[in-house]
């Protein structure tokens, strides 16, 4: 049910206009695939100076002995700094960020990982032909991750990766319509 809901959000953000000329862009992130991790957004213009965001990611990774697999939603709020009008420009996005995965380690111990976190990216998106968008974004945050062990104990489990202060970058390239 909660994938079904996050796929509704998802295309509901994506579908706002479809009339206008760049007032929605969708997008995926060509950085998440080197950590087995698919990252797609869609933003939409709600001014001439801002824009909200809606980011999903789905990952099947291994971390030391750890397999990962789970999904994230990312929102966030664009102030486009620069005298092009929004979407495209330079911008600042705080955003919010909650993550679900689900855990086993080497010996089969399992576990859900479930973190809320925050952070403030900068970055700078491109459109060209009026149609295509490629951006770079980068900035710093910090999520908060709870274990909850199903089999074994929650120290079994490295958070680090999660927990603590982040790093969130990317490259996007995308349509804008």
């Amino acid at each position: 049910m909660r994938n079904k809901i996050i796929l509704f959000a998802f295309i509901m953000l994506a579908g706002i206009s479809f009339t206008k000329a760049q007032n929605t862009v969708i997008k995926a992130n060509l950085l998440s695939p080197l950590v087995r991790t698919g990252s797609f957004f869609a933003e939409h213009k709600l001014n001439d100076n801002s824009s909200i965001q809606l980011g999903l990611l789905y990952t099947g990774n291994s971390w030391d002995d750890t397999k990962v697999r789970g999904w994230g939603i990312t929102p966030e709020y664009r102030f486009y700094l620069s005298d092009s009008p929004a979407p495209k420009g330079f911008f600042v996005a705080p955003y919010a960020r909650y993550l679900h995965y689900n855990l086993e380690n080497e010996v089969n111990d399992e576990a859900t990982l479930n973190g809320l976190g925050a952070g403030l990216i900068i970055g700078q998106q491109y459109i060209f032909k009026k149609r295509v968008s490629f951006e770079w974004f980068l900035g710093p945050g910090y999520t908060s991750a709870n274990v909850d062990a199903k089999s074994g104990t929650e120290e079994d489990f490295d958070t680090g990766n999660w927990d603590g202060f982040t790093l969130r970058a990317g490259l996007t390239l995308g349509i804008a319509f």
